[in-house]
């Protein structure tokens, strides 16, 4: 299989995830393979595309941590629900160091995590990250935490609730 748009659209299995990761793992070229399909105008190929990067280890999506900033930004411009949530699944395995901060991402991760329409993955997501962002700096995490503790949490699935409650008792690292 040639890595195309055309024979990325349409509804992917796992296993067809599987099959592209290997074919981009092959190629040893995780960078070039995001920037060409991350903002194609169909969001299939897209979200395909970033699904197939979430079969990645760890080591290998280290190659995109130059484009850090680049994910942030798509993560909060894209409109498609699927495409942010992937984008931020992988910014969330990438590191983040203080210099990385960025204040218009920890307000978007702060307002995305409340949000009580939001999908609950990225709302996980989101909280992940702006415990990550604010790690750096006493004053965030206080204010982190007072966010956290004035959630109405019955508004929110267990997911949430779940990453919420390891944040305030001190096991999320």
């Amino acid at each position: 299989m040639t890595i195309s748009s055309k024979n990325m659209k349409g509804t992917y299995s796992e296993g067809d995830a599987l099959t592209l990761y290997n074919k981009v793992k092959q190629k040893g070229d995780f960078q070039s393979f995001i920037l060409k399909y991350m903002y194609d105008e169909d969001y299939q190929v897209a979200r395909n595309a970033l699904w197939t990067l979430t079969k990645a280890t760890d080591e290998e999506l280290s190659q995109l941590q130059g484009l850090l900033n680049k994910l942030i930004d798509h993560a909060m411009q894209t409109e498609n629900s699927s495409v942010r949530r992937l984008t931020l699944n992988i910014i969330e395995r990438l590191k983040m160091e203080e210099e990385d901060l960025r204040a218009d991402f920890l307000d978007f991760c702060l307002d995305h995590m409340s949000n009580v329409e939001e999908q609950p993955g990225i709302q996980s997501l989101c909280l992940k990250l702006a415990f990550r962002m604010c790690k750096f700096y006493p004053e965030l995490m206080d204010e982190l935490k007072r966010t956290l503790e004035g959630m109405e949490i019955e508004y929110y699935k267990p997911a949430v609730k779940s990453v919420r409650n390891r944040i305030l008792s001190g096991k999320m690292k």
